[in-house]
């Protein structure tokens, strides 16, 4: 899995022009969770597509991140989630035992 660490506000705005070219998805973990490391690892043995890029927030350490993400997107927070940015909106998320790479491959077209 070939992660880009989400750690900055920033961020979100790159995020929102790169998903006019290719579908983006912010994975947020929380560290403290044993179902989202389980989640985390399913998507990690999971092959990725070349085509989506996938951003990993701990949402721990940048909470304020989390909450912008909630707001801009219009998702309610969960932990773990999987939020789908297309054209500089949310398409789909989903959460906990839900979180499948065959889904998001899907969704994201």
């Amino acid at each position: 899995m070939r992660w880009i660490d989400l750690n900055s506000v920033e961020q979100l705005e790159e995020i929102k022009k790169l998903s006019a070219t290719r579908p983006q998805v912010i994975f947020k973990h929380s560290t403290r969770c044993s179902i989202s490391s389980m989640a985390k690892s399913r998507l990690e043995r999971s092959e990725q597509p070349d085509h989506i890029d996938f951003y990993y927030l701990d949402l721990i350490a940048y909470r304020n991140i989390s909450n912008k993400i909630a707001e801009d997107f219009d998702v309610w927070h969960e932990s773990p989630q999987v939020i789908l940015i297309k054209n500089g909106e949310c398409t789909y998320d989903e959460s906990h035992n839900g979180i499948r790479m065959e889904e998001i491959i899907e969704q994201a077209g």
